[in-house]
């Protein structure tokens, strides 16, 4: 199986420890990442659109013009690139008069969008792709000690009607992959809330991810996972910051779903990138290796 790997911006400039055990894990489930030259920033799917969505439309079609160029669909880690192109993606073919606009701007720099292939998260290629008992065949190492807590967030789900991974009111994507690692996916009460990567509102940021991780703190969790990187930076600065403000001792390390799928094949900790993170554990750093 052979995807267009889109790494967007955030993931190869400020967290590239999620790239390279992308491209460690996912080739033992039976997915060839190809390199394509040439994608951009996706662009990002809420201040770019709500800026220029002409703009937005065009770079996004540009992107998907040059997967459709190589054959093949895109892959993504990142549930803002996944949410941009997905979402671009429906509105060019159900609007023919924006796919045309987009097309004659593209047509200068000798790019057309025809919309021939689809934009995939990760975690959508892994259910439906290469499927539950390929993921368990690659598992050389269960984690079966470990109790994660997962978060979804708002990209990956909505909106639903465009996006339509999962149910945004009851998702299962995550626990479905999880459960193949071994892992425990323990239930929580804010397990459906928001990172706020996106709030401008500082006290109201802070209000959101106190009770988020109150409620993994209570559900005794030994990590978070999630799949998006505005949703890592959330909860991993920005725990730190929220222990500082409040003076509040929160120490739930957050793993990307890779870093697990990596751990469960048999990688240790330091090479799946965990130490480079902010909140780290001794417990789960001993627990995992």
């Amino acid at each position: 199986m052979k995807y267009a790997f889109f790494l967007g911006c955030v993931i190869p400039t400020k967290y590239p420890q999620f790239e390279a055990v992308a491209r460690k894990s996912l080739p033992k489930v039976g997915v060839e990442l190809v390199d394509v030259e040439g994608f951009s920033c996706c662009p990002e799917p809420w201040n770019f659109k709500s800026y220029n969505i002409m703009a937005w439309l065009t770079i996004a079609a540009r992107n998907l013009a040059i997967a459709e160029e190589a054959g093949l669909d895109i892959l993504t880690l990142c549930s803002g690139c996944f949410a941009t192109l997905a979402e671009a993606h429906h509105i060019l073919e159900d609007k023919p008069e924006l796919k045309e606009e987009v097309n004659k701007r593209l047509s200068k720099i000798g790019k057309k969008y025809n919309g021939t292939i689809s934009a995939k998260h990760v975690v959508q290629v892994l259910r439906d792709d290469v499927g539950v008992e390929q993921i368990k065949k690659s598992v050389t190492r269960p984690l079966e000690n470990i109790r994660v807590g997962v978060h979804y967030g708002c990209h990956l789900l909505k909106p639903s009607e465009t996006l339509r991974v999962d149910d945004p009111a009851d998702p299962r994507i995550l626990e479905t992959i999880i459960k193949p690692l071994g892992a425990e996916v323990i239930p929580y009460a804010e397990r459906l809330s928001c990172c706020t990567g996106a709030c401008q509102d500082e006290e109201m940021i802070f209000k959101f991810r106190y009770n988020k991780l109150q409620s993994l703190e209570e559900a005794q969790v030994d990590c978070m996972t999630l799949v998006c990187p505005a949703c890592f930076e959330a909860f991993d600065l920005g725990q730190v910051m929220l222990n500082r403000k409040l003076e509040k001792k929160f120490n739930i390390p957050t793993l990307y779903y890779v870093q697990l799928l990596g751990l469960a094949q048999g990688l240790k900790g330091e090479e799946v990138g965990v130490t480079r993170h902010k909140v780290r554990s001794p417990a789960l750093l001993e627990k995992l290796n």
